[in-house]
């Protein structure tokens, strides 16, 4: 009966209408906030002295590298992007470890499973569907695959931005990871606070000392409530609990008060506060593609 009242054509593009509402992609926004976070390596470290630690004081001297993402209504923001580029290693579907040296000759073991861009293709997306990018701060276990972001707006603070692209190169990175990024649309962040979507729910603040301007972010879900990702304020929780600051900070005063501010702010906010690389925690962390809202 439809066929006799409706043309052939009609009915293709009402089947092909019904199919797209079906299939919506995941990459449509949501209408509340969430945050994805993805297993990008373990760095398996042994030197607690470099935090001003014992071995023994320290539970787990390895790190966890985290990524993250959070979706938003107006767009998406990543959030540090791993240590080990996705196009230097070839997933095997099991661990793989892989030791290598920086450019300042040390040398690092890390073990990693999944790719940032498989992950991030699980819950629907490509580097060139983020809307924003931002780093906590410039080391090389934060910016490995950057350059997979270029097409982002870059937010960045011109105290970073002048050491990442500075002559000689800078130590404890690796710029071919991000050098795509001089290209890239970029907004400077000239205040210590900035407001990525503009209604208070995701938030860079600026916590300097680790790197001349190392920020943290903050993201306010509206049922797991205030989240801060410290970045590379703390390495390790005894370091907070110890009140220990790492050897080797840029400025160690600053690290000092930007801790101190950044206790401030957790208790105004209400806020947890997630150290990226307690390996302990992160462990315990839903992985993507499930999230926190």
């Amino acid at each position: 009966m439809l066929s006799k009242r409706f043309p052939s054509f009609l009915l293709v593009a009402l089947f092909l209408f019904g199919c797209a509402d079906a299939q919506k992609p995941a990459t449509e926004q949501p209408q509340s906030i969430r945050l994805y976070v993805f297993d990008c390596g373990t760095l398996h470290y042994d030197n607690a002295d470099a935090y001003q630690l014992k071995k023994e004081e320290v539970a787990r001297t390895d790190m966890s590298m985290g990524c993250f993402l959070v979706k938003h209504p107006k767009g998406t923001l990543m959030w540090d992007v791993g240590a080990i580029a996705d196009k230097g290693w070839t997933p095997t579907g099991s661990p793989v470890r892989m030791h290598f040296a920086l450019p300042d000759k040390t040398e690092r073991d890390v073990t990693m499973v999944k790719s940032l861009k498989a992950q991030l293709a699980e819950i629907g997306y490509s580097p060139a569907d983020i809307t924003y990018l931002a780093l906590s701060h410039y080391h090389w276990d934060h910016i490995a695959n950057a350059n997979d972001f270029a097409g982002s707006t870059w937010l960045v603070r011109q105290a970073e931005k002048d050491v990442m692209f500075s002559s000689p190169n800078p130590e404890r990175t690796i710029r071919d990871n991000y050098n795509a990024l001089a290209n890239s649309k970029t907004v400077i962040i000239d205040k210590d606070e900035y407001d990525v979507f503009g209604d208070g729910k995701v938030m860079l603040k600026l916590f300097a000392g680790h790197t001349p301007a190392h920020q943290a972010l903050f993201v306010d879900l509206p049922g797991t409530g205030p989240v801060v990702l410290a970045g590379d304020l703390y390495h390790y929780p005894e370091e907070r609990t110890l009140n220990r600051i790492p050897v080797r900070d840029f400025n160690k005063e600053q690290t000092a008060a930007s801790r101190a501010a950044m206790e401030m702010f957790l208790k105004q906010k209400g806020a947890q506060l997630w150290i990226q690389h307690d390996i302990a925690a992160f462990e315990k962390l839903k992985k993507a593609p499930e999230y926190y809202e």
